[in-house]
């Protein structure tokens, strides 16, 4: 059994082996469920989303995108101080 305590703020510290198994670490978010029992169920919150959401991402209106090739080429110039 893990028990915890209620600090006088209402809030409680979950050791090192409790975050370890659920995978999470400082910064992290994890959920509470409320059941109908009275129990709580802990799960961590796990990002969404695909990789292709951030396609486009730094677009601008009325500028034509460059290629990878072109970036290159800008960060070669700048790294060389001549841009």
């Amino acid at each position: 059994m893990n028990a915890v305590t209620i600090t006088t703020k209402g809030q409680i510290t979950l050791r090192k082996e409790l975050l370890r198994h659920l995978g999470v670490h400082p910064g992290d978010k994890i959920s509470l469920d409320k059941l109908p029992d009275g129990r709580i169920a802990i799960r961590p919150l796990t990002r969404t989303g695909k990789i292709s959401d951030i396609f486009g991402m730094l677009k601008r209106e009325g500028q034509p995108a460059i290629s990878i090739e072109e970036m290159n080429e800008i960060i070669a110039k700048g790294w060389a101080g001549e841009r």
